[in-house]
């Protein structure tokens, strides 16, 4: 019987081929398009929720005093500058007066002139009422004529006419004279309570108008910050929580706060709820306004409800829900959420019960028929599962 010339040979190939083979099945299995998606998993748990607001906002000051003359002129002196601390009452400075002394000298040579005519009208009229009463008696005794007797009488009226004339002369000159002096004390800038200067707007020399701002004051205490939190997640908000802030210039620094109000106006644009958060106690050295802060306000704890990983939610044709892992199946469940925690944990409010396995998250994009491996950790390039 004659032998196979090549049989020697096909097996050799066959024992190469063969191995090759199962080694590419292998590897198309295990790391190509066909292998597994490597996923890490988390349980539905029930626990209690501490939700929290997590906002920026910008330090701001509630009281700011814009202070400037309340007449055209030129600035005489500033004796304040920026980050001086003032208090109540203080001068900070005065405007030059150009001719008010010279006004109310002549107010006050006017007033002189007024009284001494007021001086001269009571004499009058002393002297006139003495006339009358001396003929009214005469007229009596039928020692004068009754035409004589009404001349006094008239010439009395004239006097007292006289009199008030020059009282009311002296009431306005007085009110004139007052006038003057009140815009002589105008001429100083005074602080009108206790704060620290924010802004100096002009130098002595300058020319301003009635009502322009020299120097702005603001009041530390009423130093607060302009949050803006996430609308979706501001249930709860309310006057009194309390609040962490962290200042942008003090990484590592929380500062204890409290929500002083809820703006009623919210930011269309941005969906975003406006809140004024206070400190406890102001920060030494005092930060500068307008610097960013990030504010953590705690919210009422809520009763124990399942809670799954925030990371774990997806949307897939146009559903929110996660993908659950159940009977070595995967499936994509449909959710309704509750609030949300700091923690990075969700409220499940449907969709899902305790101890149900949901994917957190995944090397790829996920399908309802992707294989999956389950690991405890993904390093680098992980995703969420999707669909």
């Amino acid at each position: 019987m004659k032998k196979f010339p090549l049989q020697g040979r096909t097996l050799a190939l066959l024992a190469v081929v063969v191995p090759m083979l199962a080694l590419f099945v292998y590897v198309v299995l295990r790391s190509g398009p066909l292998a597994p998606v490597a996923v890490t998993l988390a349980k539905v748990e029930r626990r209690a929720l501490t939700p929290a607001l997590f906002g920026v906002g910008t330090i701001g000051a509630r009281t700011t005093t814009k202070i400037g003359p309340t007449v055209a002129g030129r600035i005489q002196r500033l004796d304040v500058d920026v980050g001086d601390h003032v208090q109540a009452g203080q001068v900070l400075g005065e405007m030059d007066a150009v001719d008010l002394q010279d006004r109310l000298q002549a107010q006050d040579a006017a007033l002189q002139r007024v009284q001494a005519s007021l001086r001269e009208a009571q004499a009058r009229q002393a002297h006139a009422q003495v006339q009358a009463t001396r003929y009214a008696q005469l007229l009596a005794v039928r020692s004068t004529s009754e035409e004589l007797a009404a001349a006094k009488q008239q010439e009395l009226q004239v006097a007292d006419a006289g009199v008030a004339a020059a009282q009311a002369e002296a009431v306005r000159v007085r009110a004139e004279r007052a006038a003057i002096g009140t815009q002589q004390r105008h001429l100083r800038l005074v602080a009108p309570a206790a704060g620290l200067v924010t802004l100096r707007f002009a130098d002595p020399g300058t020319t301003v108008v009635a009502g322009q701002t020299v120097v702005e004051v603001v009041d530390p205490a009423s130093l607060w910050i302009n949050v803006r939190l996430d609308q979706i997640n501001a249930h709860g908000l309310k006057a009194g929580l309390p609040a962490h802030v962290v200042l942008r210039s003090r990484v590592g620094q929380a500062l204890a706060g409290r929500v002083l109000r809820v703006e009623p106006l919210a930011d269309a644009v941005t969906e975003e709820t406006l809140a004024k958060v206070v400190f406890e106690a102001l920060p030494s050295p005092l930060p500068p306004l307008g610097e960013l802060a990030e504010v953590t306000i705690d919210l009422p704890a809520l009763a124990a409800q399942p809670v799954l990983p925030n990371a774990a939610v997806q949307r897939a044709g146009g559903q929110t829900g996660v993908w659950r892992w159940a009977d070595d199946k995967l499936q994509f469940a449909p959710v309704q959420l509750g609030s949300a925690g700091l923690d990075g944990h969700v409220q499940v409010l449907q969709g899902l019960d305790e101890g149900d396995q949901v994917v957190v998250y995944s090397e790829k994009p996920l399908t309802a028929r992707s294989r999956i491996r389950v690991v405890e950790r993904i390093a680098k390039g992980a995703t969420k599962g999707g669909p």
